[in-house]
């Protein structure tokens, strides 16, 4: 192996990994990672779409700090989906398998036009750069990280 070569470590700018979720980076920020659970906006009644609306609106005013949104998006292989569907409709009766049939080549179709995908959304949280007491800088940032992912729990919680 070569000298000159960098190990994986080396790159990645992780310090150190706590088991309260949150991350130390190698420049001494401390980095909370929120994974959100999304709704399907558009199966909501025109009601229930506007207090979303209203809830999200709450969310942004009550986070008065500043945070990240990370939308991770993959494209995804239907195939196995599609002969899962397949294998179902051959044991159901002929109009189950016509309206299974044309869902398959629904499903095919996305499949093909590289339309489907999945996404994971997240909110990335980091402490403010306070000038605190080195003793007890560790207790005052974790519980700085907890009061704003408390808040921004609390909030988006409204949105359902």
């Amino acid at each position: 192996m070569n000298n000159n070569s960098k190990k994986v470590q080396d790159w990645i700018p992780l310090k150190k990994i706590l088991e309260n979720g949150i991350i130390i980076t190698k420049n001494d920020t401390y980095v909370k990672i929120l994974k959100i659970l999304p709704i399907n906006y558009n199966l909501k009644t025109e009601f229930e779409k506007e207090q979303i609306l209203n809830s999200y609106k709450v969310f942004l005013k009550t986070c008065n700090f500043n945070i990240q949104i990370l939308i991770q998006s993959k494209k995804e292989d239907l195939s196995l989906n599609i002969q899962n569907i397949q294998n179902k409709i051959e044991k159901e009766n002929s109009n189950i398998k016509e309206i299974g049939k044309n869902y398959i080549k629904y499903i095919t179709k996305i499949n093909k036009e590289n339309q489907s995908s999945s996404k994971n959304f997240y909110i990335l949280i980091k402490n403010s750069k306070l000038n605190v007491n080195p003793e007890n800088k560790t207790e005052i940032i974790f519980e700085e990280l907890n009061e704003k992912y408390l808040k921004i729990k609390d909030t988006l919680n409204r949105c359902r």
